[in-house]
């Protein structure tokens, strides 16, 4: 029994290194490409894929997810960088990794949470797009001008035939065997056949050149003074924002495929302290990678050996390796990201479309279109919002006022549901002002109030019925909502017993 422990434990750090390895071989065509989408220099790219993916490893909040330079900041660095250089860069990650530790500290990160389902699949949907999008350039080359070309003929046909070979091993091996991970097996042969049949198919040696030292501390050389921060800190915010979203909504979502738990507030901290560390090593700062943590995921990564693991095999392809790095064709791990497009997309998003709300599935839609078009942080922004005034109009309009006269002619309003801006208009709208008799009382036994809309609204109706002479008397709300009724000790009947206890939100005033 302990022999088989042993050997099972084993085979788990065998498959985490071997994970890591794969992912490793991923991140560098990735970090390069993305290093040029910024305007730096490839080695910017690969240093903070390795700083990055090796901090979060150790101190993230989510075992088994890896991190690095990204395409979602890639893409809002490219203005600083134009603008003011690579030093700005260095010192806004710097910055960034501040923000990002702050909003640890405050335990801010846990408010992914409320970050609706549709969104989510919206999100998963958009990022596979957008990864599946930018593997489509590797089917083009560079013309004599300069110019973009999609590939024509026999090159075409290459490229085509070893990215589906590729992504026929990785469907296959795993129904065989899983002694080892099919991706990097995929890799290892179709890297076997380019080089012994010497296929004309570019490599990763064509984007740039992957050699170089090992990371050195470097101060950002840029003037410590205000103007800095006052150009370094708006772009630090949004790239804080956009790897805090891409970083949790990635942990949630390896969290579902796991079965498992991570710890966003400390996921926060790791991601912060990774981008200080890095800025200061002349890295691009980075945030969770959702296609190689897919690849990590499914290649039996789980734990924190595996992002560990793939980010000192990464620093050795650096260091020792890079002429092999430089002989893997891109095919390949084009082949193996077109696998992870379809492992990430949500097919089942499109047989829920019709079971669902139609605002929901329209959600959905949205956010995945954002993502594309615009960044992360927009989508979830637009999402989220869409998704709460959705949520406010229905829940608005579930407010329900039923009367009744007492026999001493007392005309009673009892109130059901929640009473706050989305439902405000309707309740008012529910009173008879000028046809109610000279007694009227509003039970609120069933009902909540929200927010100061809320509030509002009960000091609106108790305005129109003293300006008409009646008499207003209100039952039922809670200790806290007294306190803002205008005329309270007049018209609201307290009873310590049947009143209930809740808060409501309002804008501090003055």
């Amino acid at each position: 029994m302990l022999f088989n422990q042993e050997k099972v434990e084993t085979m788990n750090v065998k498959n985490e290194i071997l994970s890591g390895l794969t992912v490793a071989l991923a991140l560098v065509p990735e970090a390069v490409a993305f290093a040029l989408v910024a305007g730096v220099k490839p080695l910017v790219g690969l240093y903070a894929a390795f700083l990055v993916g090796l901090i979060t490893s150790v101190f993230g909040g989510r075992p088994g997810m890896i991190s690095g330079a990204t395409g979602g900041l890639a893409v809002v660095m490219v203005a600083l960088v134009a603008q003011h250089g690579v030093e700005y860069l260095f010192a806004a990650v710097v910055v960034m990794g501040i923000i990002q530790i702050l909003v640890g500290v405050l335990k801010l990160g846990k408010f992914v949470r409320i970050i609706p389902h549709p969104v989510m699949l919206g999100f998963v949907n958009g990022l596979a797009i957008v990864i599946f999008l930018a593997q489509l350039n590797q089917f083009k080359v560079a013309a004599s001008d300069g110019a973009l070309h999609w590939m024509m003929g026999t090159e075409l046909w290459i490229m085509i035939g070893l990215v589906a070979l590729t992504m026929m091993i990785i469907y296959i091996l795993p129904k065989l065997t899983k002694a080892i991970p099919a991706s990097l097996f995929a890799i290892i042969v179709v890297s076997v056949l380019v080089n012994i049949f010497n296929l004309d198919t570019r490599t990763v040696g064509d984007i740039a050149r992957v050699g170089g030292g090992f990371p050195a501390f470097h101060m950002p050389n840029v003037p410590i003074n205000l103007e800095t921060l006052k150009i370094i800190f708006p772009y630090a915010v949004i790239f804080a924002a956009v790897g805090l979203i891409e970083s949790l909504m990635t942990l949630t979502l390896v969290d579902e495929i796991t079965d498992t738990r991570g710890r966003s507030n400390k996921e926060c901290m790791g991601q912060g302290l990774a981008n200080i560390i890095t800025g200061f090593f002349g890295g691009m700062g980075g945030c969770a990678m959702i296609g190689q943590s897919m690849i990590n995921i499914n290649s039996g990564g789980r734990r924190r050996l595996s992002g560990i693991s793939a980010s000192l095999f990464l620093l050795g392809f650096i260091l020792f390796a890079s002429d092999l790095i430089e002989k893997i064709p891109l095919a390949a791990l084009t082949g193996v990201m077109f696998m992870v497009v379809i492992a990430t997309f949500e097919w089942a998003s499109f047989r829920i479309m019709r079971n669902i709300p139609k605002a929901d599935a329209f959600v959905i839609v949205l956010v995945s279109v954002v993502t594309v078009f615009e960044d992360l942080a927009i989508a979830v922004g637009v999402g989220v919002i869409v998704s709460s005034l959705v949520f406010a109009w229905e829940k608005g309009k579930r407010i329900d006022v039923n009367t009744h006269m007492e026999e001493n002619g007392t005309k009673i309003y009892q109130i059901r549901g929640a009473l706050f801006f989305g439902s405000s208009r309707n309740f008012i709208e529910a009173f008879d002002i000028k046809n109610d008799p000279e007694d009227i009382i509003i039970d609120f036994m069933h009902a909540r109030v929200f927010d100061h809309t809320g509030i509002e609204s009960i000091n609106t109706l108790t305005g129109k019925y003293k300006s008409l002479g009646k008499k207003l008397h209100l039952r039922h709300l809670s200790t806290e909502c007294y306190g803002f009724i205008q005329d309270a000790k007049e018209i609201v009947e307290v009873n310590i017993i049947e009143d209930p206890k809740y808060h409501i939100a309002l804008n501090e005033l003055g």
